[in-house]
């Protein structure tokens, strides 16, 4: 995206010369005339974005803006890294500086000509920069921005008899293990149909055990089963060193021991893929059943002789789910449905056009005449039987519509490889880092990432895979057909990322013009090649397998690309550091994984520019080394142990604390990090995880720790994790009053407390999530008190020796999720709760008879309290108790 990447120049100069004046003395002035010369193009670049034209002089002078904005950007990125190694050194010799004036020289002639370039550009192109300039100004008087309503991700239409048929055959047949494929085309519903039978309360009652695994192009058998082993015990550690063939033992052994079992194979791509994956299945005369969705008919006839085939949607369904998803609960206006008939039968009964049809409606105005527009589109692009081929115009279409700085952020998905669930709040911490979030108005730009993600979830364009308790997005990805789009776009038409494959030596040489590369496969094989390019700014690894670099060979990636702002390795194992990765100064976003370092060498400190640091390590705990508290754009610090923080030093000669304000996210840290020194130099922090022994926290006379927590104005969410058996003394919660005043989340894990504790976290004022995992609580009769949790609006109870609970509507009064997991001594689920108007969800797995028996009584009374305007509520137990 040439616009995005100018605004992340712009921007990128302008942090430049605010907070580094001293680093570039001699080119100050020129940098910043050529700021203001760049900024000129911005309104040109955004409206090229939009228009589209297939103009070849206009692709031209776009392709020469790029190489511009490419050019100016390496310059400056190169001179601020020789700037701060000249400041390094410390350099008293005369010839030495001299030698580094004649660079700052050098840099200031290569700018001016940078300037002139640019000035060229736009006196040779005067006409099409004011045409468009014109067109951009008169879209902007057409009215205020349009915001798309939320649609729900659960409307299904047309499936219903064709599910019952696949319910029918997997019921139905003889005792041993049986596989029912579902075929069809990419974008006629394989997986949505696949999901409405696997959640159908026939199927819950009849399979003990369901699992669902997405398969796709790029499976990894090892992944697929360490997905099983870890659905059973919770925990997949100890079995990530075993070889397929060990792992494969493992999985039948459990399928063995548990009940009748129903496994779903979502996206199977190849015969190869389900030999390898069918030997963990063990056919042991349980009628256990594998619900196969494939695109192509010779593997589904490999799998068993008779697929469902599925089948087109007709036009009155079509046009049900063209309204469902444009106008979610609404009707669509009269005066609108001879359009939208017209539209929804053009899609050809393909219900993926249809959605992304609809999520192009949603971004459109509710004028005829629109409508109109898209109608005659929609008939210019599928006038063929070339579902695959229409169903990407369609997205085209989906695509154009979307504001410009919207479409950088979906083309990113492309970078993914294909099928891979990726986790929101790394896309978002990506997506800024790559610089496609700009600061506008009064939203943090995390929030405004999340604004990003759910528009593009509304518009039909990314499907949701995972929700948080809460209702956030925590996995997502787009599908398959819209990957391909995501992926030719990106690679071929804004030249947004390129993608190493099998072949290194050709993916070098065509490399040239990219700024991101990601790597699917052969990482090592890339990286011992001793790849070269300074013009890449982005290095995503998303190996097959994990492996483990040599340090010869990872020390080629910062001498290959020096410039690097993302180092994305998370996926790959570092043995140790090379020094040459501590002058990659503008590194935004780096991850990491390691076996056996267990400290963070205090270099990583010198990397100003980081705003995500993730470090994820085999040991229990993290020495941190780096000033983190002299980085002045870190945002979000994760570990996946305990991490010890340095201890903040203020230099004799300043009068100041050293305060991080930007940090937002320390998780998680160990105890003895929770001085007063430490956490008063993050005063903005909204999101803390603390993992250790808790006693050090919690007991009498260390409560002045958990007082430090409290004066954290800004923190919202809260993990306490306690690691090892606590001591003979019984833990205690300290007053209401020593938590932080605006804590929404809290998340407490193996703490042992008292249920009488309870009370202190019910006079929390704005806590809205609460999660009690592992035996958090201890004892069997929790009273709950009147007068407390007046916001809770999601509670979590995992893992307690809990038997008697006695509670009321009056004691949750706003309470919309309960979920109680593996309580297996709960006696019932207090019959109170049905008073809860605002209740909706119930979960319970490995529940007991009579806890699942009481909750069917809530259930009912809740049935017969429900009006019209209440909401529906949805009762889920597992295993089924009926």
């Amino acid at each position: 995206m040439v616009d995005v990447a100018v605004s992340f120049l712009l921007e990128n100069l302008t942090q430049l010369l605010r907070d580094n004046a001293e680093l570039i003395v001699g080119v100050k002035g020129e940098a910043e005339n050529l700021l203001e010369d760049l900024s000129e193009f911005n309104a040109f670049l955004k409206q090229a974005a939009i228009v589209r034209s297939e103009n070849p002089v206009l692709k031209e002078l776009v392709k020469s803006i790029r190489k511009v904005v490419n050019r100016a950007e390496d310059a400056i990125d190169k001179f601020v890294i020789e700037a701060k190694l000249h400041k390094d050194r410390g350099v008293t010799r005369l010839w030495e500086n001299i030698g580094h004036y004649k660079k700052v020289k050098d840099v200031a002639e290569e700018i001016k000509g940078i300037r002139d370039r640019v000035r060229e550009i736009r006196q040779n192109n005067a006409h099409g920069l004011q045409a468009l300039q014109d067109h951009d100004d008169l879209v902007n008087r057409g009215g205020e921005e349009r915001q798309p309503p939320v649609v729900e991700e659960d409307d299904v239409v047309g499936f219903d008899e064709e599910a019952q048929k696949v319910i029918d055959r997997l019921l139905e047949g003889s005792d041993d293990l049986e596989v029912v494929p579902v075929v069809g085309m990419p974008g006629l519903g394989k997986t949505t149909l696949a999901n409405k039978i696997f959640k159908h309360p026939k199927i819950e009652y009849e399979f003990f055990t369901r699992l669902w695994l997405y398969v796709s192009q790029s499976y990894k058998v090892k992944e697929l089963y360490l997905n099983i082993i870890s659905k059973f015990t919770g925990k997949t550690k100890q079995y990530h060193d075993m070889s397929e063939k060990d792992l494969a033992d493992v999985v039948r052994g459990i399928l063995e021991e548990g009940g009748k079992y129903l496994i779903v194979l979502d996206d199977v791509w190849s015969r190869e893929a389900w030999d390898r994956i069918k030997i963990a299945f063990p056919k042991n005369n349980k009628r256990n059943r594998v619900l196969l969705s494939t695109r192509h008919h010779t593997i589904a006839k490999y799998c068993n002789e008779r697929p469902h085939n599925l089948k087109f949607l007709t036009d009155e369904e079509s046009w049900i789910l063209l309204e469902k998803k444009a106008f979610h609960k609404a009707k669509c206006p009269p005066e609108l449905e001879t359009h939208g008939q017209s539209i929804a039968r053009k899609c050809k009964g393909l219900p993926l056009a249809i959605v992304v049809i609809a999520g192009a409606l949603i971004g459109k105005g509710k004028t005829t005449m629109e409508w109109e527009q898209v109608d005659q589109s929609v008939g210019e692009h599928l006038i063929s039987r070339d579902h695959a081929n229409n169903c990407n115009k369609l997205v085209r279409m989906s695509y154009d519509d979307l504001p410009y700085d919207l479409k950088a952020c979906f083309l990113y998905f492309g970078a993914f490889p294909r099928g891979f669930l990726i986790p929101a709040w790394k896309l978002i911490r990506l997506w800024t880092a790559e610089g496609f979030i700009q600061y506008k108005g009064n939203l943090s730009l995390e929030c405004k990432a999340e604004h990003y993600l759910n528009d593009l979830v509304n518009r039909n364009l990314v499907m949701v895979m995972r929700r948080t308790s809460d209702g956030q997005i925590k996995t997502c990805r787009v599908h398959d057909m819209l990957y391909e789009f995501c992926w030719q776009e990106a690679t071929t038409e804004e030249n947004l990322f390129h993608e190493v494959k099998v072949g290194v030596e050709q993916s070098i040489s065509e490399m040239s013009t990219y700024r991101r590369l990601c790597i699917h496969s052969t990482v090592l094989e890339f990286i011992s090649k001793k790849p070269s390019a300074e013009h890449v700014r982005s290095f995503l690894c998303f190996p097959s397998e994990k492996v483990e670099i040599p340090p010869t060979a990872i020390a080629n990636i910062p001498k290959g690309f020096p410039l690097l702002r993302v180092l994305d390795t998370e996926s790959i194992k570092i043995s140790r550091f090379c020094k040459e990765f501590f002058q990659l100064y503008h590194l935004r976003y780096i991850a990491f994984s390691f076996d056996l370092i267990k400290v963070l060498p205090k270099h990583v400190g010198e990397l100003w520019n980081v705003q995500t640091l993730i470090v994820n390590t085999q040991q229990t705990n993290l020495d941190i080394q780096a000033d983190i508290w002299n980085m002045p754009r870190l945002r979000h610090l994760h570990t996946n142990t305990s991490a010890k923080l340095p201890t903040p030093t203020t230099p004799k000669t300043s009068k100041f604390t050293l305060v991080n304000q930007s940090l937002q996210t320390l998780c998680t840290i160990a105890p003895e990090s929770c001085t007063e020194d430490v956490l008063s130099r993050a005063p903005n922090l909204k999101k803390l995880g603390i993992r250790g022994k808790i006693a050090k926290l919690l007991e009498p006379s260390k409560t002045a720790l958990f007082s430090n927590v409290k004066k954290l104005q800004c923190l919202e969410n809260l993990k306490l994790i306690n690691v090892g058996q606590t001591d003979q003394k019984q833990l205690r919660l300290p007053p209401a009053y020593i938590f932080p005043s605006k804590l929404r989340k809290l998340t407490l894990s193996d703490t042992w407390l008292e249920w009488d504790d309870m009370s202190v976290l019910g006079q929390l004022e704005y806590l809205q999530v609460l999660k009690l995992k592992d035996n958090a609580f201890q004892g069997e009769y929790w009273e709950t008190k009147v007068g407390g949790f007046r916001s809770l609006l999601v509670l979590c109870i995992v893992r307690t020796t809990l038997a008697s609970w006695h509670a009321s509507g009056d004691h949750f009064p706003r309470l919309k999720h309960l979920l109680l997991i593996s309580c297996d001594k709960l006696a019932e689920v207090p019959i109170g709760l049905a008073d809860i108007r605002s209740l909706q969800v119930m979960e319970l797995r490995n529940a007991t008879k009579p806890a699942a028996k009481s909750a069917r009584c809530i259930q009912a009374k809740k049935s017969k309290l429900q009006t019209v305007k209440s909401q529906r509520f949805e009762l889920s137990i597992f295993p089924p108790d009926v």
